[in-house]
């Protein structure tokens, strides 16, 4: 599934890999969980082509709702080959229904997601885990190899990507880190900041961002967004509440500190929504309309590189 999508922060979703499980406190209402359900009962529909098998068996049913099996599923050609085909430049996030440094995920997949965004440089990729260490160890291991080799190697098994390689004349190294690639790690509270950002910060990339959606909990961002060992910080903090069934709130003082710690250090920072469990009577349900905010809420920059 690749198409327009209705996230503030961005223009398209990818779904290149799909599936995922639970890790931590932050992923309790994934709303992914619900659409790949959703997904897969039409791909069972009678007589019904639509390219949707890769989303069977991602979920079984609970007392909660739909939750993750683990299992994770490679898309089809069509589908991880469609940034190359869309010619006006977007920001595209990767893998809103997965994680595409899941621990069942294998280096070779991504290596494949890598090559199309490599080969696809008017886009923007926005790539968000909560599997940081994950996202270290593939970087760590790509560093002791020629990244040409690893992306050649998987146009021997992809067609479409073989002409794109021959098209774009691409005999010489390719650079890394990609400058249309950003990643982000997801940081509910506290605990999961503090376990994923310095992952992150160790991590080369052209920009780096952290996503405080569903923000659980206060958040002290100190000494990431400047961090003093590789004089490099954070370039970007998105900040939500959750919004759904069972939302739980976002005591708006945390978003509002965020906000602060981002100006005060010259961040861009972009608040997505106030989410369903604000306690005001808004009429976007997701507290998603920032003319129903307060002043000092209407925070939506992007990172400028």
């Amino acid at each position: 599934m690749a198409g327009n999508t209705n996230i503030e922060w961005t223009d398209r979703s990818w779904n290149s890999i799909v599936g995922c499980s639970v890790v931590s406190p932050g992923c309790t209402n994934c709303y992914a969980m619900r659409m790949a359900t959703r997904l897969e009962r039409i791909s069972r529909e009678p007589g019904h082509k639509n390219g949707l098998d890769h989303y069977r068996d991602l979920t079984q049913p609970s007392k909660a709702g739909p939750v993750w099996t683990g299992k994770v599923a490679l898309a089809p050609d069509h589908i991880l080959m469609a940034p190359m085909r869309w010619k006006k430049p977007v920001r595209i996030f990767v893998n809103s229904m997965g994680d595409l440094f899941h621990e069942s995920i294998p280096d070779e997949w991504i290596d494949r997601v890598f090559a199309v965004m490599a080969l696809a440089p008017q886009h923007t990729f926005q790539v968000l885990t909560k599997r940081s260490k994950q996202m270290r160890r593939y970087f760590q291991i790509d560093a002791k190899h020629d990244y040409q080799d690893r992306v050649g190697n998987q146009a021997e098994t992809m067609p479409e990507l073989a002409r794109a390689l021959k098209l774009h004349g691409y005999s010489r190294r390719i650079r890394w880190p990609l400058k249309n690639v950003w990643l982000g790690v997801s940081a509910e509270d506290q605990e999961r900041a503090d376990e994923r950002i310095p992952d992150l910060l160790a991590t080369p990339a052209a920009v780096r961002f952290v996503s405080a959606e569903p923000l659980l909990g206060p958040i002290d961002l100190d000494g990431y967004l400047h961090d003093l060992d590789c004089g490099d910080g954070l370039d970007w903090v998105i900040v939500g509440g959750e919004s759904g069934k069972g939302a739980r709130t976002m005591d708006l003082a945390w978003a509002r500190s965020i906000i602060a710690q981002c100006r005060n250090a010259g961040v861009a920072c972009f608040m997505k929504q106030l989410g369903s469990a604000t306690g005001f009577n808004l009429h976007d349900r997701k507290g998603g309309d920032p003319n129903e905010w307060a002043a000092d809420l209407r925070v939506q920059e992007m990172p400028v590189r």
